[in-house]
């Protein structure tokens, strides 16, 4: 519970500062300076005793909130990491990567600033690193039973490294050349270094979990080869096919996915070569989407240097505070300033794009938008508002639809739910007995720390399917969908 008067002593919330914009825009590193200890130490001191923490509710791996911040202000942070682990296997992503839903069910932010959560999560992880608190838990036995992992995310990990320790000899499998999935490819260096992936990946080789990049499961080895082999598959693939904007000009050069152009400076800055990467430097950008991906985006031009950075949004701007709609403990639609956005651009928002204007070359050169009008709960451009916005790049961040399906529903013949998400029962298991399904695969696009959950608990139905039985943790179900009211 931490300081049992800290609330009333402390009533303001403190977070870690941010380097300079002037200095960060000059590299990829991340954008936080380094922790101050007396400041943890009054943030975690904050948490109070409030009977019921919600925040175990409002975090869907059911952290263990109020006992290691208790154990972080009393300054005994390896038994604080202990009680970390036994909930979430990388709290070093979800400590950078998280938008902290406890934060927003945290009982004292109900007449305060909630307690800084995300910030006292991330410096337990970050001290247990440093101080080779971080061990292999290699399993006592072996069960003899073989498990294929596809996909190598956030969910695939987490199974992985559960069902490793379980005693179970487990291969993930990833189509592209490095472990990690969208942690390694699609969060910009800025948000999280990799480093944080290579050690925990070390850790779990050490374990025993099997890694093998560059195979790219239904092309290179079919579904039912993979379901032959082993005697259980995880399918954790993620939900990768981005939402389009069909709209004359779409085809102009000039226009992209968020993902195409977020990946390829990933790839430069691990070192590889990419043949016409697609750049921001001396361009126009111009995002459409103004959720976390967007945010990555615009960081990720200015550190290319572009000439302007215009970020829409085709909705209205969220409130600053909680609205009556959305009550404590739910997590509010509020507007947030990401570390992007005070890097410098614009954003707008009631802004639909109508047209993506092009050269005689076939080049994008503007964006034609208009003001946004509600329409029997439609939104649709408003006629007579028309204007252009110069656009050299433009990049659609406007999210996920759900998985890609040929192959699994070609090759094994997979039923989809009507969202697109790949189906599954209660234990995560699909039509095709032994083949379970986690993360955003089965979920639809959602927060990293719903994909450890579900990883987590997939890796418990995995082991009880193989043994009968299971001591594995099972945080989640499939119709999980957090705090409602």
């Amino acid at each position: 519970m931490g300081d049992p008067k800290g609330f009333l002593k402390v009533t303001e919330r403190e977070v870690p500062k941010r380097r300079p914009v002037s200095v960060r825009l000059m590299d990829w590193k991340e954008v936080y300076e380094g922790g101050d200890a007396a400041q943890l130490s009054r943030q975690a001191g904050r948490c109070m005793d409030c009977g019921i923490p919600f925040c175990h509710k409002g975090c869907p791996l059911g952290n263990l909130i109020p006992e290691w911040n208790d154990l972080m202000w009393r300054g005994e942070g390896r038994q604080a990491i202990e009680r970390l682990h036994a909930t979430n296997n990388f709290p070093e992503f979800t400590g950078r990567l998280c938008p902290a839903p406890c934060e927003d069910s945290c009982v004292l932010g109900i007449s305060q600033p909630p307690v800084t959560i995300k910030q006292v999560e991330q410096t337990i992880i970050d001290q247990a690193w440093s101080n080779g608190w971080v061990q292999p838990h290699p399993p006592q036995r072996l069960t003899g039973k073989t498990v294929a992992v596809v996909g190598s995310g956030p969910a695939g990990l987490a199974a992985a490294q559960q069902l490793t320790r379980a005693g179970h000899t487990v291969a993930v499998y990833e189509r592209d050349d490095r472990i990690g999935g969208l942690l390694r490819y699609g969060i910009p260096d800025f948000k999280m270094e990799k480093k944080q992936i290579e050690a925990r990946l070390a850790q779990m080789t050490a374990e025993g979990t099997r890694f093998r990049a560059g195979v790219d499961i239904g092309v290179d080895v079919s579904w039912p080869d993979l379901k032959a082999r082993y005697d259980a598959v995880v399918v954790a693939t993620g939900a990768m096919v981005p939402r389009d904007l069909p709209i004359p000009g779409r085809d102009l050069a000039g226009v992209h996915y968020a993902m195409e152009y977020l990946v390829q400076q990933n790839r430069v800055g691990a070192g590889d070569s990419v043949p016409m990467q697609i750049s921001a430097e001396g361009k126009h950008v111009v995002v459409l989407g103004g959720g976390d991906t967007g945010a990555d985006c615009i960081g990720t031009a200015h550190r290319q240097k572009a000439a302007s950075v215009t970020n829409l949004a085709i909705g209205t701007q969220p409130p600053s505070e909680r609205p009556e709609h959305q009550p404590w403990p739910t997590t509010p639609n509020l507007f947030e300033m990401q570390s992007a956005h005070e890097e410098g651009g614009k954003r707008e928002f009631l802004a639909s794009t109508v047209e993506f204007v092009g050269n005689e070359v076939g080049e994008v050169v503007a964006i034609r938008v208009a003001e946004t009008e509600y329409l029997d709960e439609r939104r649709v451009p408003k006629t007579g508002t028309e204007r252009e916005i110069p656009a050299d790049l433009v990049l659609l961040a406007l999210g996920f639809t759900g998985p890609e399906q040929e192959t699994l529903s070609g090759q094994l013949e997979l039923p989809f739910d009507d969202r697109g998400n790949v189906s599954r029962d209660g234990d995560y298991q699909t039509t095709e007995a032994g083949v379970f399904v986690a993360g955003d695969a089965g979920r639809g696009q959602s927060l990293i720390v719903w994909a450890i959950a579900e990883g987590r608990a997939a890796a418990a139905a995995v082991d009880r399917y193989l043994e009968g039985e299971t001591h594995l943790p099972s945080p989640v179900r499939p119709t999980d969908r957090g705090i409602s009211i």
